[in-house]
């Protein structure tokens, strides 16, 4: 088609605009649609700003299947109406918005953020699932969208984000169970993140986070710790009242070399809690919180993962679980089922695994510094 053809035919078009038949109007978008479709060489041109006009005075004036008609066919389009383009991202109908949000390649990232700065959580859904999304509109998704919709943005590797919004991403997580395996399973998630996970989520994804710990090249590994966290989302809490004694004891009795698994048993027998921590920390090279929360949760695996990374023998950890069981039933049978597990679990695994928790160590350093 010629641009004179072209132009011809739409002032025909626009002429007939002003027809009050709302089936003929609809006869009418659908052909400039067409006209649209099969035209040639209109980019830049007087003729695209011509249909853009038309098709937007035309989309306003129709009902929300109509508009959304127009909305799927024009998400197709590689050189879309700019103006017509926006309207329909815009459209307060989702049934409207959705193909052009989650299709369109013609919209560029200044016209997704207006869309994702002012519009609803099925607006930031749609743009959530778009083949590609850039760090900026990722941004944007993070900061105003539900969990909901966060957890769709996590789960679609198409879209990149930014440190600071996967910082954003793992604290809301760690607040809702429906995010954990939406965080868990992004590929791209830093090292660091992943393992702030670990004590939030379940088995099955704290399986798959020493697995990815596991499959990691020491390089990565070393730039992960590198990056870290430069401030705490929240503190672990005040240290016990008898902190210092302990600390001073068990110091002690290590300078007479006399910290060892029958001592570390004992203070755990005995109920020394503070004492048992503090040698924990001591033997094993972890933070005194970590090794805190570990024990007050009985969170076996992850003692078994200290435990194997300073080369305790199996023996002491089972000696650890049945003690920290003993309120339990069948507690000999759940320490036999951690003693499988610590038996299968590669010591240079835990030691990577380890590393992480010791960055909590490294940032409560710089916080209090």
């Amino acid at each position: 088609m010629t641009d004179a053809a072209a132009s011809t035919k739409l002032h025909d078009l626009i002429a007939l605009a002003q027809e009050p038949s709302s089936e003929r109007r609809r006869e009418l978008m659908r052909g400039v649609t067409d006209l649209f479709f099969t035209g040639q060489a209109l980019e830049g041109s007087s003729e695209m700003a011509l249909f853009d006009e038309v098709l937007s005075q035309l989309a306003g004036e129709m009902e929300d299947a109509v508009r959304g008609e127009l909305a799927a066919r024009m998400s197709q389009a590689e050189v879309a109406p700019r103006g017509l383009l926006r309207k329909l991202a815009r459209d307060e109908s989702i049934d409207v918005a959705r193909p052009v949000l989650e299709g369109s390649r013609a919209l560029t990232d200044d016209d997704l953020l207006a869309v994702a700065r002012t519009r609803g959580q099925d607006h930031l859904r749609a743009i959530s699932q778009r083949v590609t999304v850039s760090e900026a509109v990722s941004e944007a998704i993070v900061e105003r969208g539900d969990d909901h919709t966060l957890g769709m943005l996590l789960r679609n590797h198409g879209a990149s984000l930014s440190r600071e919004s996967e910082e954003q991403a793992v604290d809301r997580a760690c607040e809702n169970p429906a995010l954990h395996e939406a965080v868990v399973s992004r590929r791209d998630l830093p090292a660091d993140l992943l393992n702030e996970m670990y004590f939030v989520v379940e088995a099955q994804l704290r399986q798959q986070i020493l697995e990815r710990n596991a499959e990691m090249d020491p390089a990565h590994l070393d730039a992960a710790l590198a990056v870290g966290r430069k401030t705490l989302a929240a503190r672990d809490g005040a240290l016990p009242a008898d902190f210092a004694e302990a600390e001073q004891y068990v110091r002690s009795l290590r300078a007479r070399n006399g910290v060892g698994p029958a001592v570390l048993a004992g203070f755990l027998r005995n109920r020394e809690t503070t004492r048992f921590l503090v040698a924990l920390c001591e033997m094993a090279d972890i933070d005194f919180h970590t090794a805190r929360r570990i024990l007050e949760r009985r969170e076996l695996d992850a003692l078994a993962i200290v435990c194997k990374a300073a080369d305790f023998d199996r023996s002491l950890f089972l000696t650890f679980a049945v003690l920290i069981l003993d309120r339990e039933g069948n507690a000999l049978g759940r320490a036999r089922e951690y003693g499988e597990l610590y038996e299968a679990l590669a010591r240079d695994v835990a030691q990577r695994t380890l590393r992480f928790w010791r960055l909590r160590r490294q940032t409560l350093d710089v916080a209090a510094a």
